[in-house]
């Protein structure tokens, strides 16, 4: 994870606190960290939508491939540095 440089303070009425700090424990996080991923997950990440989009546009490309057992045989054989 990045240096972090930036506070911010969040007040939680004491409920909901507390079950952030159970969720935390579960997991063996910070309620800290539980708020910066969903912080994360929010409002940084694309949304299904745009996800969803960016799938059908790749699957619309008509890309060539070959039978699996080909492709597979290529990608070992690059891994391998065979050619």
């Amino acid at each position: 994870m990045p240096t972090m440089t930036k506070k911010t303070t969040i007040l939680f009425p004491p409920k909901v606190y507390r079950q952030l700090e159970r969720v935390a424990q579960k997991k063996g996080a910070s309620v800290a960290h539980l708020v910066r991923q969903a912080a994360i997950q929010c409002y940084l990440l694309p949304d299904r939508k745009t996800r969803l989009q960016a799938v059908e546009a790749i699957a619309a490309m008509r890309l060539p491939v070959s039978e699996w057992p080909q492709m597979e045989r290529e990608i070992a054989e690059g891994a391998l540095g065979e050619s």
